[in-house]
């Protein structure tokens, strides 16, 4: 999924407590870089190890700073050199090409982890204690996307796909918070025949009608879906005819201008009270208080079915931890003593709560008020994969599919012709594969 900022146009490099680096500034520490060992004057020498550390998120530098710093205060003979590029896909693939592939990773569960891991780049983490220290609802996730029921790497935050709400109009309204469809849609009505907006979408950026789809679609869908679709034995049209129906409803009571409404637009609007409910993921939250420090939010799981038992919550992996398969055993041992760190239900916590997201690591807890109710869906493992995480990457690439949307909505197409054009685009991707 797309997130609420694009990446900054900045490249930083920043060392976590860098010891002795470019010279000697103690006796006891030397270059890491130099090969040699820190002599602590005894008789056992402890060898200096340093790691390279590839991240992609451009506003948790500082966060990871501290943390290396916090490491290195306990691992003083290990030094984490964080490195942040502009476009993290494109640095690591010439990581790859020169052999010098970043000892630890962090990066979202995208198409180039995936290609990644499917060429040997990542290190097994097959049998690893660490695989119980966090959520395997997640563990699972990855391995699907990867295509082997072999982890690659360990979930470290969370997204999800809630509706966010503002409380004071909840009140206003007198509405409580739904937990079926049924009462979603009985809400939204009674808050359209008050004179307000039950909805404020922002759908002139294709890409943010996937939200709502997503946690539609996937609620829908068999089990099996994707493998009966690549077969041939099913199609968008007999899966899902309810979600594409479902769509149409929520477009019907959002503002009345929702197609010309951009996403930054519906930021700022529902922030500042033009709508009552936002069709949003998790990562909206900073930029909504941004745009209105005083505005009260609330979320709720979106009630995509009417068995809230049955129901569950869309989420994908916002961040993931891989290893490089170096082969070199001391790197490796060390970066694995990193990640043993981050795993601390402690650390967990803070790290996930300053980049606003949720944390797989079991014993961590969330801190922000307003995403309390989705916690026990993470706790518990009642989540759900993105739907277009499984769609063919042309399909998906260039907001295909969102676009597709977008038109058949805006143009209040019937759900069968919704479908039966997903399933041309679907057809036509497929064969590019």
């Amino acid at each position: 999924m797309k997130q609420e900022t694009k990446l900054l146009a900045v490249g930083v490099t920043i060392a976590g407590m860098v010891v002795g680096c470019g010279a000697n500034t103690n006796t006891n520490s030397t270059t890491p870089n130099s090969g040699n060992s820190t002599n602590t004057g005894s008789a056992q020498t402890v060898p200096q190890v340093q790691l390279n550390f590839l991240q992609n998120k451009p506003e948790v530098v500082t966060q990871w700073n501290k943390i290396i710093q916090e490491f290195h205060k306990k691992n003083p003979n290990i030094t984490v050199k964080q490195v942040n590029p502009p476009n993290t896909d494109t640095e690591l693939q010439a990581d790859v090409a020169k052999g010098q592939v970043p000892d630890i990773i962090a990066m979202g569960a995208d198409a180039t982890f995936i290609q990644m891991a499917n060429n040997g780049i990542f290190k097994s983490l097959a049998g690893r204690p660490e695989l119980a220290k966090v959520s395997p609802s997640y563990t699972k996730m990855l391995e699907a996307e990867v295509g082997k029921s072999t982890p690659f790497a360990l979930p470290y935050t969370a997204n999800a796909v809630p509706i966010i709400y503002n409380q004071t109009l909840f009140k206003k309204y007198h509405v409580a918070v739904p937990t079926t469809w049924n009462q979603l849609i009985a809400v939204a009505k009674k808050i359209k025949a008050a004179g307000g907006t039950p909805f404020y979408n922002g759908w002139k950026d294709s890409w943010t009608i996937a939200v709502p789809w997503n946690a539609l679609a996937t609620n829908e869908e068999p089990a099996n879906f994707f493998t009966q679709l690549k077969a041939n034995k099913t199609s968008f049209t007999k899966a899902l005819p309810t979600a594409a129906a479902r769509m149409k409803q929520l477009s019907s009571l959002g503002n009345s201008n929702e197609f010309g409404t951009d996403y930054n637009d519906a930021n700022s609007g529902f922030a500042n009270g033009k709508g009552a409910m936002y069709l949003q993921g998790t990562w909206v939250l900073p930029v909504l208080r941004q745009a209105n420090p005083n505005v009260k939010l609330g979320t709720f799981v979106f009630p995509a079915t009417n068995q809230p038992s049955k129901t569950k919550m869309v989420s994908g992996i916002d961040s993931l931890l891989a290893l490089a398969n170096s082969g070199n055993s001391t790197k490796e041992q060390a970066a694995m003593k990193f990640v043993d760190f981050l795993l601390q239900p402690a650390v967990a916590t803070e790290y996930a709560n300053v980049a606003g997201m949720f944390s797989p690591v079991k014993g961590a807890k969330m801190q922000d008020a307003a995403l309390r109710p989705l916690q026990s869906y993470i706790t518990a493992g009642r989540v759900v994969d993105f739907a277009d995480h499984y769609y063919p990457p042309a399909m998906a690439a260039g907001d295909q599919y969102e676009s597709l949307l977008q038109g058949a909505l805006s143009k209040n197409q019937s759900a069968k012709s919704i479908l039966q054009q997903m399933d041309t685009l679907y057809k036509q991707s497929a064969a590019h594969e």
